[in-house]
Formats: C-alpha cells, sequence, structure tokens
C-alpha cells in the first residue's frame, strides 16, 4: 500500500483541515520539523511507514499536512521512501549514516539539516501517528505559552509514558542534550531526555496513537474512514 505522490498534498491538508474546528486552530509559534520515518516496520513485515496508507493517505502525508506551519521541515527517511514524492520546497530528506541507528540517530541526522537559521524550537515527530493533525495543536499551543523553565512539551499516553517522539522541544536545549551521543545510534531516547524540563499537553490526548502492527493499522482504518 503506498502513496500516489505528493502533488496531492495541498488536497490531503484540505481534507484534514476540514475535519478541524476553528477552535482547534492555534497561532503557531515559529518552529522546525523533524519527521522520523526511517524505522524498518519489523512488526509489519518490513512495509515502509512513510508510504503506509491510512484511509485514503499515506502516514507520510498525514504528518506533512499536519506540520504545515513549520518553517523548515526534515524528513528522516531512506532515499527510496520519497523518490518519487514532490515535496514542499521548505522539505529536505537526510538519513542517518549508517542506517537504522534509532529514533536518536535520526534526530541528530535532522538537526544537522537546521544549523543554519533554526527556529526557536523543533517539533520531533514519528511518522506513524494518523491521529496527528488531532493531537499536535495541542503541543503547539503549549509551546507558545510556555516559560522559560520548560524545554519541551508533550502528551502523556494513557498508561503516563511521555510521548517523546511527539514532542516540541526548544532547540538549543534539544541540541545541548544530543551533543554528548555522537551520531546517536542505539542511544535510548530515555538517556536523551533525562536532564530536559517537560511541560505536559492534555488537551488532544485521546487522539494518540502509533501503527506498530497491523491489528493497529486496522484500528486506524475504521476510526479515521469514518
Amino acid at each position: 500500500m503506498s502513496s500516489p505522490g505528493f502533488d496531492t498534498l495541498d488536497a490531503s491538508a484540505q481534507l484534514l483541515n476540514q475535519r478541524r474546528s476553528k477552535s482547534d486552530r492555534v497561532e503557531t509559534p515559529i518552529h522546525d520539523a523533524i519527521i522520523l520515518a526511517g524505522g524498518t516496520g519489523a512488526r509489519l513485515g518490513g512495509v515502509d511507514k512513510a508510504r503506509l496508507e491510512v484511509a485514503g493517505l499515506s502516514l507520510l502525508e498525514r504528518m506533512l499536512s499536519a506540520v504545515t506551519g513549520a518553517s523548515q521541515i526534515v524528513i528522516v527517511a531512506p532515499p527510496e521512501s520519497v523518490a518519487d514524492m514532490a515535496l514542499p520546497s521548505n522539505v529536505r530528506v537526510t538519513m542517518e549514516d549508517p542506517p537504522g541507528g534509532g529514533p536518536v540517530a535520526g534526530m541528530v541526522a535532522g538537526m544537522a539539516l537546521l544549523e543554519i537559521d533554526p527556529a526557536d524550537w523543533v517539533l520531533v515527530a514519528a511518522v506513524d501517528q494518523p491521529g496527528v493533525a488531532d493531537t499536535l495543536p495541542a503541543v503547539v499551543a503549549a509551546a507558545d505559552a510556555a516559560t522559560e523553565e520548560v524545554d519541551a512539551v508533550c502528551h502523556r499516553d494513557a498508561t503516563g509514558h511521555a510521548q517523546w517522539l511527539l514532542a516540541l522541544y526548544r532547540t538549543a536545549a534539544l541540541r545541548t542534550a544530543l551533543k554528548s551521543y555522537g551520531s546517536g545510534h542505539d542511544v535510548s531516547m530515555k538517556r536523551v531526555v533525562a536532564d530536559l524540563r517537560f511541560g505536559d499537553v492534555t488537551a488532544g490526548a485521546e487522539h494518540l496513537g502509533d501503527v506498530d502492527t497491523w491489528d493497529d493499522h486496522r484500528r486506524w482504518q475504521q476510526r479515521l474512514g469514518q
């Protein structure tokens, strides 16, 4: 199941925006975005998650439609994942070297492309979150309202786990946190964020969730296909 290409991105964004009420839309603080799409999809039989469709849109289409408020956008993914896609002009693609180093390695690779004129905040988001259009506005609003003592903002899921891969980080704080880990290969997110001060986000938490298995995919198909 693969995406037909990103010449349909504007239409996809319109479709997703129609699902949001005006009260859900917030003024976007200046931020960049790193989309992590280099996972192996092992529990899905090796499917390329970036191109996996849920209710008619690929996961990468959904993510790009949700992050249109970002200034610079970096997709961390294998070249073949986006080779035939017409991406917006503010989007660049990279990959950790060697590939397969995990999310921290992806973050390091993404941050390397944001060294020139970076925004104050950077969104880090795993691509496999179909509900991102409904969860992200509250994260953006929380960053916009954050005090100087807050380094990052994100939701917690129903079990209390912080959603580090759908979070807005102060760019300087994240760069400092990553500095000690070189390329980031095989480094746990828990180690990277250990000293960061998080602000919790509550609104929109009911839309959290990812696609790790075909059961997950089926549930999201049913939910978003309504």
